[in-house]
């Protein structure tokens, strides 16, 4: 299929404005598919396309990894996809096959991995050019804009805690009821878990129990730690926050054998002491979204249990706009923009 033209949201240098531009997007090639975009979710890590945050990233750049949409092209060597098909394109842009990582099939952690709209052009356009090792199938009954957040925020979470060794019954705790941490109460109330949400206020409280959430504490009134130690300590918290000082007060919530598994970047080094998690052979982990197969998983899970994003839509010629309000921290919960394809 022949080149395309189509509207590209770009960053011309770290910092610098959005710039609106018609460009052609070429033809596949080997290992390639080119996707037209339907929806695409703001993330907060688009951030770090737009002031640079990261080394070596070259510009122009368009941003967005969070896409949906359906392939329209397909290069040589893509035995498995089809134009015409409904995929998902998320943070996991692509693995090498050849590196010692990818060997042992841990692709996530690929030495030589790209991520979409940072190593590549992103979803802030109509197309958007990338591996096809990177795709996830969209079900049917999943709606663009619904998947579109779940390429990052969702899988995070739900890949995160499937692997958390948390069993049925088990306490889940989810730090932060905001992009990720509202995915993450819906993923684990749908996954047989008691779960818990922890937010900063009494107004949080409803909507926790909305999302399926069978216990709130408010962080502002109560003692996070000690609330968990009277549910019997918690099996796994998963933290979605970026504020340091909250983490660290939730690691004395843990029971023996549990984890804290950090999804959100905390804006500072946090301080824990050891005595606890040596005498109660608890862990302090990190985890790393997921593959496009993991994507697959989860907006496979996703149609199945009824969990959704809560969204904010903007079509494209509005992706600044768009991607002030995501940075505002006002958006409830996530935003998407809408091509109109």
């Amino acid at each position: 299929m022949p080149s395309v033209i189509g509207r590209a949201f770009q960053v011309t240098a770290p910092g610098g404005p959005f710039e609106l531009v018609q460009r052609e997007f070429p033809e596949p090639g080997p290992g390639q598919v080119r996707i037209r975009v339907q929806a695409c979710g703001v993330c907060h890590s688009d951030a770090i396309t737009k002031y640079g945050v990261f080394p070596g990233i070259t510009y122009p750049r368009v941003p967005g990894h969070e896409v949906a949409g359906v392939i329209d092209a397909i290069g040589a060597d893509v035995p498995i996809f089809k134009a015409g098909q409904r995929v998902g394109l998320g943070w996991h842009g692509g693995h090498c096959n050849y590196c010692n990582s990818c060997r042992r099939g841990d692709f996530i952690l690929c030495e030589n991995q790209k991520i979409s709209g940072i190593s590549y052009d992103g979803g802030y356009a109509d197309y958007v050019l990338a591996p096809a090792n990177a795709l996830a199938l969209i079900p049917e009954d999943l709606a663009d804009v619904d998947a579109a957040p779940l390429m990052c925020a969702g899988v995070t979470t739900f890949n995160s805690l499937r692997h958390s060794g948390a069993r049925l019954g088990d306490t889940v705790v989810i730090l932060g009821i905001g992009g990720l941490g509202h995915l993450g109460v819906q993923y684990a109330a749908k996954g047989g878990y008691n779960t818990v949400a922890v937010a900063r206020g009494e107004d949080k409280g409803p909507l926790a129990k909305e999302l399926g959430a069978h216990h709130y504490i408010d962080s502002t009134k109560q003692d996070v730690a000690a609330e968990l130690q009277k549910l019997g300590g918690a099996a796994v918290i998963l933290s979605t926050l970026t504020d340091a000082d909250s983490l660290a007060a939730s690691v004395g919530g843990l029971g023996p054998n549990g984890k804290l598994i950090i999804l959100g970047v905390p804006l500072k080094p946090f301080e824990v002491s050891a005595i606890p998690l040596v005498m109660g052979n608890r862990e302090i982990r990190g985890w790393a979204s997921g593959t496009g197969m993991d994507s697959e998983d989860t907006l496979n899970f996703s149609a199945l249990t009824g969990v959704k994003p809560k969204i904010e839509l903007y079509p494209l010629d509005k992706a600044p706009e768009a991607f002030e309000r995501m940075e505002s921290g006002k958006a409830r919960f996530r935003v998407v923009i809408t091509t109109g394809a």
